[in-house]
Formats: structure tokens, sequence, C-alpha cells
């Protein structure tokens, strides 16, 4: 019936009719080819993109793991096969927390816990274990995903850190060696500091002695004769000159322990120069060498701490003229190197130094052969001086010409100028204030001064010191409960105490006298062999009125003495322990540049 039908509508369409019919259906069929090609080219582009996906996914560096909610291994590529060193098909429906070592597995349940709670990717790092039980530390970061069955699912990504653990650990071990390794240094470097500050404390109480007693008899009346006078002279010289050793290298011990400290400060050049000149003057008087101090073009400032550049500057010129020819001549001038540098030459006209010898310079206890000549010397001053202008941010340097002398220089910071309170004395090479003498307060009896010192010969020299004053009288003590004892009934006007006392220390002494009223008004000067920086800065923030290390010099002695007794004078008793207090600094300035003259 259907071919019947089919013959009858071919019968009813006219020719054209069956051509245009047969030319639609090529066209559809041609339609239909390319949509055939079409789908067959995105099957192999979806292939390619598949192949090229796992490729990724297998040959991943890191391992990736799909994780059932029961914690079974569904999934996981090459890179975690190889972590687990099993097969892929192998890790298939195994527990990860089965690779998980023991001691971590805490780690990654609360790290599971998280990622359930808060459904955000989550981080830990935990150690897990191969099949042959080597161990290797993870980066283990998962998240929540739906599968295609829309079932939820957990994504592991696995980052080996074996290695950044391993160098970590390495890293903390090293850096175990070097805190012990800095400890032991510390305790070395506290054991040198206890051992220096022994041994110059040691070395300064009979030398304050010696050289205490020589003092007296240089001075006694009758005079010496004239062999007396030369033996006495040997032994001052001596004296003072193995002072000056221990001084330099406990100088050198605190540069080389990073305790120094520096206060720097804008100085103005023309009038810091004018001071050395005035210090090391007398010297070059003595030895017949003269001494020229170029006047700058124009005010100069430098920046840098006064005390250690006087320190370096006296050391260069000492130097200059002790190793001077006969009648030869110094010379300081000071010139600008840039915008940012001055420099401060100082020439002598010695014999000068070789290149051997310019070459070992600045190295301690060497004195380039001239420890077997007759100009004392200990090797150690250019060895302080560098370190000392280097630490002020400066830099020192030397040339030398073999028969015609020597240029020592040094370079500082130039600092812009501060304004002075004294107009007048902004003048190049202003003259040094006049100190007026400290007044002398007449009474109707001698004051008395307590003097705690538990050294016999000590005590001895400090009464035949006090034998030249007759407006004082000298009570002794030979221990700080009986220093405190007699402080308390003669209420004396000073207090003169040693620090390293037998039984109840100085600075214990101190203490209990400031806390009595009858007492805390005296004026207490430290008479100490005591010399650490550190020493004297503890005492005298601990309340001392003035800071004294021996071997004294008598001169700085009793400057020190009168301004202790002229504060007495102005605060009697009952008068503000803060009065007392604030001025230890002006005392401390005097105690400084005593400790520095000696």
């Amino acid at each position: 019936a259907n071919a019947a039908k089919s013959l009858e509508t071919r019968e009813a369409l006219s020719p054209a009719e069956t051509l245009l019919a047969l030319h639609e259906l090529r066209v559809h069929q041609i339609e239909l080819e390319m949509q055939n090609e079409e789908l067959r080219r995105a099957q192999l582009e979806l292939e390619g993109t598949r192949t090229r996906y796992f490729d990724l996914y297998d040959m991943a560096p890191v391992g990736y793991c799909t994780v059932s909610p029961q914690g079974l291994l569904l999934q996981a590529n090459l890179t975690a096969a190889s972590l687990f060193g099993l097969p892929r098909r192998a890790l298939i429906d195994q527990l990860l927390s089965g690779f998980i070592v023991k001691e971590d597995q805490d780690v990654y349940y609360l790290h599971h816990k998280r990622l359930m709670q808060t459904d955000e990717a989550q981080s830990c790092e935990l150690r897990m274990a191969r099949k042959d039980g080597t161990r290797f530390w993870v980066q283990l970061v998962a998240s929540n995903v739906m599968d295609a069955d829309g079932v939820a699912v957990h994504r592991l990504m696995l980052i080996d850190i074996t290695e950044r653990k391993h160098l970590a650990t390495a890293l903390q071990e090293k850096n175990a060696e070097l805190e012990a390794a800095r400890h032991v240094a510390d305790k070395a470097n506290r054991a040198k500091s206890d051992f220096l500050s022994s041994m110059s404390h040691e070395l300064r109480s009979p030398l304050n002695a010696i050289l205490g007693f020589a003092q007296l008899i240089d001075g006694s009346t009758p005079p010496p004769t004239t062999m007396q006078k030369a033996r006495i002279d040997e032994i001052l010289r001596a004296g003072w000159y193995l002072l000056a050793l221990i001084d330099e290298i406990l100088d050198l011990a605190v540069i080389e322990s990073g305790k120094l400290s520096m206060a720097k400060e804008t100085i103005e050049l023309s009038r810091f120069m004018f001071d050395c000149q005035a210090m090391i003057g007398p010297q070059a008087q003595n030895s017949g060498i003269s001494m020229t101090f170029s006047p700058l073009a124009a005010p100069c400032f430098v920046s840098a701490d006064p005390t250690h550049l006087k320190q370096v500057l006296t050391n260069l010129l000492s130097n200059a003229i002790k190793y001077n020819r006969a009648g030869g001549c110094v010379e300081v001038t000071c010139s600008r190197r840039s915008s940012a540098r001055v420099r401060i030459s100082v020439s002598d006209t010695g014999a000068g130094l070789s290149t051997d010898q310019l070459t070992q310079l600045f190295q301690p206890f060497n004195r380039l052969g001239q420890e077997n000549g007759d100009v004392q010397g200990t090797g150690i001053g250019l060895v302080v001086s560098k370190r000392l202008v280097e630490l002020m941010g400066g830099e020192i340097g030397v040339h030398s010409t073999v028969g015609v002398g020597t240029v020592f220089w040094i370079e500082l910071d130039i600092a812009s100028a501060r304004p002075l309170i004294d107009d007048a004395n902004q003048a190049n090479n202003a003259p040094i204030p006049v100190i007026v003498p400290l007044t002398v307060y007449p009474a109707k009896a001698p004051r008395t001064v307590l003097y705690v010192e538990d050294n016999l010969p000590n005590a001895q020299l400090m009464e035949q010191l006090f034998a030249r004053r007759a407006d004082l009288r000298l009570l002794s003590a030979d221990s700080a409960l009986n220093g405190i004892a007699l402080a308390r009934a003669e209420l004396p006007v000073v207090i003169l105490m040693d620090i390293n006392l037998r039984g109840m220390s100085g600075l214990e002494a101190l203490n209990v006298l400031r806390e009595d009223a009858a007492t805390r008004h005296i004026p207490v000067v430290a008479v100490t062999a005591d010399a650490m920086p550190d020493d004297i800065e503890s005492g005298l923030a601990a309340g001392f009125f003035s800071y004294l290390t021996k071997p004294i010099k008598f001169n700085e002695f009793f400057q020190v003495l009168d301004k202790a007794l002229e504060f007495a004078h102005d605060f009697p008793q009952g008068s503000s322990v803060r009065a007392q207090a604030t001025n230890v600094a002006d005392a401390a300035d005097v105690t400084n540049a005593t400790k520095k003259a000696q």
C-alpha cells in the first residue's frame, strides 16, 4: 500500500518538483555528513584534552589523591603512588590514615575535622610512611568537592617537604651549635673581663702605695738629695708607665668585647685642637720638640666622641714627640677631604717607617723594633686609636718616608655647626676659660674626713697626705661596718670609701649611709682600684659623689676632695639627697679627667 502510495506521489510530482526534492535530499545529506565530521573532531579534541589532563594529573610533581568521606583512597596519580611506594591499583580502597605515622595521626584528624566543619581548604604538615617503612614529610592540602555522580569526596594534594624539613633541622642544629659557641665565647669574655678586672685591682692597690709614698717623698721637707731625687723620679716614671700599660690593656679589652659605648657630639675643631695642644705641650717642651698647630681657614665641626677623640689625638701627638729626632718638630693640620669629611694630620720629623714596618702597624704589642730602644711604649696605643676612630665612623691611616718623617691622619664626618652660648668664644683658637680655684671656707676647727680602707699601706699613705692639710682632720676605718659606725658617731663632712672591702663592700656601705637620715647628706667619694668602665658606671649610678681610681695623683685627688668639701658646705645636714645626686655628674667630669690624666 505504501509503495503504491509512493508511486502515486511520484506520478503526482512534476519533473521539476522531483529534481528539487532530490536536491534538498542531497543538501540534507551533506549537512549530516558535516555534522558527523564536526562531532568526530570534537570527540578527538575531547580525547586529546582528556589525555593531556591525565598526563598533567599523573605526571604532576606533587601527589594528587581522591579520598572518600570514610577515608578510603579512590584515586591517585603516579606521584602519589611513588610517594607511597605502591602501584596505583594497589592504593585503591586503602585507608589514607594507614600511611600516616602514628605519632602524627592526631594532626591529620584535627585537620580533617576543621575541613568538615568549615568546608574550606585546609593544610597541615605531617609524616607518612611508605610500604617499606621509610618515613617522609608531606604538606597535605585538602578540599571538599563533588565527583561526577554528585557524591562528596576529598581532593588531596601531597607535597614532599622532606628535604626542607631536613634542612630546617640541620639549621636548628647549626643554630644550637652557634648558640653554644656564643655561650662559650661569652663565658670566655666574662672570664677575661673578670681576670682583667682582678689583675687591674691587684696591680693598682700596691701601685697606689708605691706612687703615693714616692710623691710624698718627692715633695717632702727637707727636699731629697740630688741622688735621691733621681731615684724617686725613676720610681715615679716606671710606676706611671706601668699604670699606662694597665689602662691601655683594659681599653683594648673593653673595645674588643664590644661593650664600649660612644657618645658622639658636635665638636668645634679649633677649640678642641687647642685643648689637645695645651695637654701635650709640656711633653713636647720637655723633649725639646717644637709643635705647630696650623689654624683652620674657617670654623669646622665634626661628629665624634670628645673623650675618645682626645684620647686618639693625644696618643698620636705623644708618639710624634717620643719617636722624633732631637730638636725635631711636630705639625698638626686640618683639611677638608670632601664636603662630608675632614682630615686631621699629625706630622713628625722622625726617622720614618719602612714599607715592611708600615705593614706591621696597628698590631697589638708590636713596637716595630723599638722595644730595645730608650723610648718606653706598650705597642697598644695605635691599636686602641684605630678601633676608637672606626667606632666613631672615621678612618685612620699613615704614610711615611724613611729619613724624612711620618704622617698619621684621621678622617671624621663633618657635622653642622651648633650655636655657641658665648659668642666671644666662637673665634678660632679661643683661649681656654680660666678655672677659678674652689673657695676654701674658713672653719673654726678642722673639718673631719673619714677614710674607709682595709689596706694598711694605703690608709697610712692617706694619713700622711692629709698631714699637709691643716684645715682637715682624717679618721680611718678598716672595714665598712666600722666606717658606718664612725660616720654615725662623728658625722664627717666627706667620706672617702674603698669599694672592694672585706665583708661588706663599699657599695653596700653606701646604701646603708643613704638610708640613714643622719648620714645621707654626706658626699661619699669612691677611692678604689676597681677601674673597669662597668665598675665606674655602676659606682656613679649607685650614688657616689665622685669616683677616683688608684693610684691617685695628689693634685687631682685634692681637686675632687675640695669639690666635695664645697658641696658639703653648700648642702649641710638635712639637704635633699636629690640635690646631691644632681652634683654627681659634675664630679664625674673631674673623675674622668683624673683617670685619663693618670
